[in-house]
């Protein structure tokens, strides 16, 4: 035993001192040292430095610690043959909903294709695609939430949210929505009608719009 402990003293020379004299190596791997964790010339030849590396996993949330932004995507894969009237789509690189859908075959041997018409949930443009049936297609990843209409000024809306946050950089849109949310916000002012009416905020693809109004308590 005393020629393996000359043998490995001899071995320790010439090590870093830093890590000879280390109050708690990285990690132990094994040592003829009889308290643990206690560094010294015979078992820091069996400690190993481990080196610190960046993980890019994301956590269960989605959340992406090297980037530090969120990993929910924008859109999502279905099926084509599983899209529905009044669904949502994604035609022309635009979130749409489906007004019409119908089915061609386009020979003996040829597949299913599903010839779909939509409109733009911003903008109300009508867009058109055809895609065979056993294909996927995008369909928006869309959220709607509802705000408390407190003020509007300039065009734009002041809006709270449930857990009372402010937000004043949504426009009154303009269209048949935008004149009934004008409507409920000038009769709440004028009547004094309590609790101010609600706004429903549609959002998809880096977009957002008001797409209705109602009072508060109304189903």
């Amino acid at each position: 035993m005393s020629g393996v402990l000359a043998d490995l003293a001899t071995l320790s020379v010439g090590l870093r001192p830093e890590l000879i004299n280390a109050p708690a190596p990285p990690l132990f791997l094994g040592g003829c040292c009889s308290e643990v964790g206690r560094a010294c010339a015979l078992s820091v030849l069996f400690f190993v430095e481990a080196p610190l590396t960046k993980s890019t996993m994301a956590d269960p949330d989605g959340f992406d610690f090297q980037t530090g932004e969120s990993g929910a995507s924008a859109t999502f894969p279905m099926q084509c043959s599983a899209l529905r009237k009044n669904g949502y789509v994604l035609l022309k690189g635009h979130p749409c909903k489906i007004v019409e859908m119908s089915t061609s075959k386009t020979g003996k041997h040829g597949h299913a294709k599903v010839n779909l018409v939509g409109i733009d949930i911003f903008t109300n443009k009508k867009y058109e695609d055809m895609c065979p049936s056993t294909h996927n297609m995008d369909v928006p990843s869309i959220k709607r939430t509802e705000y408390q209409l407190l003020n509007i000024a300039d065009d734009y809306m002041t809006l709270m949210s449930d857990n009372g946050d402010i937000r004043e950089d949504l426009r009154v849109p303009d269209n048949e929505v935008g004149k009934e949310i004008m409507g409920k916000f000038q009769a709440s002012e004028e009547f004094y009608v309590s609790p101010a009416p609600l706004v429903s905020v549609m959002s998809a693809m880096g977009e957002e719009c008001a797409i209705g109004t109602k009072t508060m308590g109304n189903k």
